[in-house]
């Protein structure tokens, strides 16, 4: 009897509207399942489309195309043999759907429509799709004709079924069903479904793999059955970056394990597993099958097909394994690395601009690039056609292949140290030495005579000049004269970008890299359209604790000893005048707040959904030992003052990689005002009240 069933889980780089490419990737996944002796393949959410199609979803040409490759796979010789599983939007009677179109040998066995939808932090499915809310419903969906012609159905069932193959039972979920309170598993694991689906596209959270594979082990934990998750990977075309880890598990524990990050356009996870393993773990479980004699059962749908073969006895099957897991360093080594090739290769950009300023965030993101240099040369070494094929697109050779980080981070990386007056020769040997040791084509200018062109624009024009605080200047003329030098930065790093390929006689332009951190971001230090303004900024979502983190880890595996002095020196924007050749001006002094309380400040403002008064009572509680009520009330305040006050910056950060759940990115995550009554008159009398009471 056949027992012994073989599934292939893939994680696939698709790219939202990238039709040609998805379907390539989409065939290349289901030719190695097959050839790894994969019976059902199942690939990522909206794989056929790309998961971040976003407004485009509204079009009719999104779901014509979607048709139009469905019809390409539907036809081919290729998916014959094989339940194929994959994902793209449907409109069903005017309504539009995020599906699973299962199918066999030119027949579509299923449309199963997405039940939960994911609406929260970045996602905004309920703003294009609309759930399935007919649990165990089932209608008929009328083909379209470019289907019809392929399969000869006129119709086919849509809703929230489940597949009765010739050997076992296959139950879909979709993404986010599999993180609801009451996910579909549950139920259909009652009724006899023994291997659970599901498609996501789920991205990289800093600290977060652990909860999806948490996730899926206890889904099978407590009611037995096998589960296969598959999802997208890399950069489709915004700020997220899907992290694959591809898994299939049984009975509660990992049997398979796909990368988290890898610069594999297509991955396949297969694992070949014994049904009757589910069966016997069921068995015993008296309260699963008190529960299952009285379950509510499933619309079936009956498909002469098996997973398994007859003779199956000598077949081995997948045996547990432990999941390992990536350290936050090497997540941020290497998630942020991966999507900036995304980025590069898709933009057809020929390199990155970094304005380094010896600090640790720019020196961060130095580091970040030159990780992904060290993962282009790994992936061509393993023989990576597609990675080879981009890079030679990249520098515009054609013979080239990049087998030393430093060799290629010359060609795509330029780094600029931009001095002014005010900057120390400490910081200009950091960033010349770092670059050394990273290999990158380094630039150093001085902005003064840019500097004072525009100063003495503004002094022709008003007859009157600014001047530093030391020297007896206002804070208002203290903080323009702080601006100017910030935005001069920001255009230099435009010009360079444009033309320094130009000048050592190379094609092509360069993306320019901002390196403003998560908390700088939430607290508006930094000036709007300086040097922050970029193109793209693979640390934005990254806290300056995880940084210099990040930093240490870069010293002991990459060897980059210039990096020691970067670590021990105080962070400082170098925009007021040294003091006896010496820096003067810090980051956690001009800010009023250390970059430890922001990171608090800001897990409890977006994560704990604490406005001025709730925070001030969380506080009160986790720093009693440290600072009195009043203390606290004193910091609370300053930070929701200076929050509100640069609120409006937001609005123009550079898209950045996401990273952590407190991000400020006012784009599509952290959906604020960005005009506040500063004053927070009602919220602060609360906290008064409340310190005056204690």
């Amino acid at each position: 009897m056949g027992r012994a069933v073989t599934v292939a889980a893939c994680a696939l780089n698709q790219w939202a509207l990238d039709f040609e490419g998805n379907l390539e990737r989409i065939f290349r996944s289901i030719d190695i399942a097959k050839s790894r002796g994969a019976r059902y393949r199942l690939g990522p959410e909206l794989e056929i489309c790309g998961y971040g199609c976003s407004d485009h979803y509204y079009e009719s040409d999104t779901l014509l195309h979607s048709f139009q490759v469905l019809a390409k796979l539907l036809e081919s010789p290729a998916t014959q043999d094989i339940i194929c599983d994959v994902g793209m939007p449907v409109l069903h009677r005017n309504v539009r759907y995020n599906c699973r179109v299962i199918f066999l040998n030119k027949k579509i066995l299923l449309i199963r429509p997405k039940i939960s939808l994911a609406n929260a932090g970045n996602y905004r499915e309920l703003r294009w799709f609309t759930p399935w809310n007919k649990a165990r419903h089932v209608e008929e969906y009328f083909l379209p004709r470019i289907i019809q012609e392929v399969t000869g159905q006129e119709t086919v069932p849509f809703g929230d079924a489940v597949l009765a193959t010739k050997d076992t039972c296959i139950g879909a979920e979709i993404c986010e069903e599999l993180w609801a309170p009451n996910s579909p598993h549950i139920e259909m694991g009652l009724d006899g479904v023994e291997i659970f689906t599901n498609s996501s596209g789920s991205h990289h959270v800093l600290r977060k793999a652990h909860t999806r594979v948490d996730l899926v082990n206890s889904a099978t934990a407590k009611n037995g059955g096998i589960y296969i998750l598959a999802n997208q990977k890399g950069c489709d075309g915004d700020r997220l970056y899907y992290d694959g880890c591809a898994m299939i598990s049984m009975n509660g524990e990992t049997v398979a394990q796909g990368s988290q990050f890898s610069l594999d356009d297509v991955e396949v996870l297969v694992a070949t597993l014994d049904l009757e393993d589910v069966r016997s773990y069921r068995a015993e479980i008296s309260s699963r099958n008190l529960a299952a004699s009285k379950v509510n059962p499933y619309p079936r749908v009956k498909v002469n097909f098996a997973l398994s073969c007859s003779d199956d006895v000598a077949v081995p099957t997948c045996m547990p394994i432990q999941w390992r897991h990536h350290s936050p360093e090497e997540e941020i080594s290497l998630g942020p690395a991966c999507w900036l090739w995304d980025y590069l290769r898709r933009s057809k950009q020929a390199g990155f601009l970094l304005p380094l300023s010896g600090g640790i965030d720019s020196s961060a993101t130095a580091c970040i690039v030159y990780s992904m240099c060290h993962q282009v040369c790994l992936a061509v070494k393993n023989g990576n056609a597609d990675v080879l094929a981009d890079a030679r697109k990249i520098v515009n050779d054609e013979t080239y292949v990049p087998e030393d980080p430093r060799e290629f981070c010359k060609r795509i990386f330029t780094t600029c140290y931009m001095a002014s007056e005010n900057s120390s020769q400490d910081t200009c040997n950091r960033a010349k030495l770092l670059a050394e040791q990273i290999g990158s084509y380094h630039i150093s200018l001085n902005i003064d005579a840019a500097v004072k062109a525009i100063v003495g624009i503004f002094s022709m024009v008003t007859g009157r000049t600014p001047r530093f605080s030391v020297y007896g200047g206002s804070s208002r003329e203290n903080l323009s004269l702080q601006n100017v030098q910030a935005r001069i930065r920001m255009v230099l790093a435009y010009l360079f970008a444009q033309l320094t390929l130009w000048t050592r006689g190379m094609p092509g332009g360069l993306l320019v890299l901002g390196s403003a951190n998560v908390d700088e971001s939430l607290r508006g230090y930094l000036t709007k359209y300086d040097c922050s303004s970029a193109d793209i900024n693979p640390i934005g979502g990254i806290s300056k604790t995880d940084l210099k983190n990040f930093i240490q880890y870069c010293i002991e595996n990459f060897q980059l000893t210039a990096l020691r002095s970067i670590m021990s020196a105080p962070p400082t924007a170098e925009l007021e005048p040294l003091v006896d050749g010496q820096v003067a001006q810090t980051d956690e002094a001009d800010m009023g707040m250390t970059y430890a309380e922001l990171s608090i400040y800001g897990k409890l403002r977006k994560i704990a959904k604490a406005g001025p008064y709730s925070m001030f009572c969380k506080l009160i509680s986790m720093w009693k030992e440290i600072c009195t009520p009043r203390e606290v009330a004193s910091k609370v305040k300053h930070f929701f003052r200076m929050y509100s006050i640069n609120r409006h910056k937001m609005t123009t950060l550079t898209p950045s990689y996401h990273a952590e759940n407190y991000s400020p990115d006012d784009n599509r995550f952290d959906l604020r005002p960005f005009l506040y009554n500063t004053t927070w008159s009602w919220q602060f009398r609360c906290i008064d009240n409340q310190v005056n009471a204690l």
